[in-house]
């Protein structure tokens, strides 16, 4: 009788996640068409702060009904997922 020896591998599996660098704005210089998206897309929200990155890439912070929440467009307005 053979006896196995049960192989046994381990994977380590590294994750980095490299933020990108956001600069604060002021909200005159939030493109239009960004602030047409959340004119349209978050009815009754207010546009609290915006960063933008080296890829003209925003991430807003608005608020409605004493709610805040974060999302991230393109200059051209589209959600985009981070």
């Amino acid at each position: 009788m053979n006896a196995a020896t049960p192989v046994v591998t381990s994977q380590i599996v590294s994750s980095v996640n490299i933020q990108d660098e956001y600069t604060e704005i002021k909200e005159d210089a939030v493109p239009a068409a960004v602030k047409s998206t959340i004119e349209k897309s978050f009815v009754g929200s207010k546009l609290e702060k915006a960063w933008k990155n080296a890829k003209d890439e925003y991430k807003l912070e608005i608020s409605k009904e004493g709610k805040k929440y974060t999302f991230f467009t393109d200059a051209s307005g589209n959600i985009i997922k981070k």
